[in-house]
């Protein structure tokens, strides 16, 4: 049987010692704040864009471009004898996906003999990264390639992504929400709770006044939507824009009304920074909705 290669986006936010320890292969989205161009490869410190963004600037962000996948996809089938599987972030939220399907396309027919599978997380940040973690795990439990798709493509809509945004204006500069909304919600202190819907799309879940009850509001949701899935979540992955203390109430919280223990907690990237903004809080499990 032959081996086969994990990849996936930046977007997915896994640690960079997980990366490594795993020996993932990562697809950069470039973002650029006041300026200069970053990369996965040549990245800025997160805490610093965060800074950045707090004092005003507004960055931008691309998407991973044909070009760019099919060089990584070739550099690891010109060097290794393998199958790749790529995990991609949402085609309800980047091109992405559907460049790199088109570079997959491109390889398989260059290098016959080695497959390409490119699955559509329908997610972001750690809710893709926690796609990624179960698709290692399955690896190197022995489990074949084929196998690993069909459980991901199965599966993959019972990864709930649910998170709350402390600034209203970053969603109204994504086109998420208009400037009427964003100035009446800023005034009340309306903090929404949204989730990523099953084509990939952000949408409303509720509105709650005040960022604790935001928050509170996560595990809420969490409760009403892990059903069959509550003992089966052996870890909850928690991203934050730059407020540990949050992300680690929310885990608190989990702990003390589920009885969920493990979780990992890291930075939201700046690749969906740009567009959440500092403040953020995105809860990741399995669930039997999203």
């Amino acid at each position: 049987m032959k081996d086969f290669i994990i990849t996936t986006d930046s977007t997915a936010d896994l640690p960079t010692d997980y990366i490594e320890k795993h020996h993932l292969h990562i697809m950069s989205l470039p973002y650029t704040i006041e300026g200069s161009t970053y990369t996965w490869e040549n990245p800025m410190q997160v805490k610093e864009f965060y800074d950045m963004m707090r004092a005003g600037s507004l960055p931008t962000t691309s998407q991973v471009n044909p070009e760019e996948a099919a060089t990584l996809f070739e550099n690891i089938l010109k060097s290794q004898d393998v199958d790749i599987l790529h995990i991609a972030f949402s085609s309800g939220m980047s091109g992405s996906f559907n460049n790199c399907r088109l570079a997959a396309a491109e390889m398989e027919e260059k290098y016959p003999g080695h497959r390409i599978a490119v699955v559509d997380s329908l997610g972001a940040t750690l809710g893709e990264g926690l796609l990624v973690y179960k698709a290692v795990t399955m690896k190197e439990a022995g489990k074949s390639f084929d196998e690993i798709v069909s459980w991901l493509e199965e599966n993959k809509l019972h990864l709930v992504h649910n998170f709350t945004v402390d600034d209203l204006f970053h969603l109204h500069r994504g086109g998420r929400l208009s400037k009427t909304a964003a100035v009446l919600g800023t005034m009340i202190n309306l903090k929404p709770v949204l989730h990523v819907d099953d084509e990939g799309h952000l949408t409303m879940l509720s509105k709650v006044r005040g960022r604790k009850k935001s928050l509170i509001g996560l595990v809420d949701c969490m409760e009403q939507q892990i059903g069959s899935w509550r003992d089966k979540n052996d870890i909850v992955f928690i991203s934050h824009g730059d407020c540990p203390e949050d992300a680690q109430f929310v885990a608190n919280l989990i702990k003390e009304r589920l009885g969920i223990d493990s979780f990992l907690i890291d930075y939201i990237g700046p690749t969906i920074g740009a567009h959440a903004g500092p403040g953020t809080v995105a809860l990741f499990y399995l669930g039997d909705y999203r």
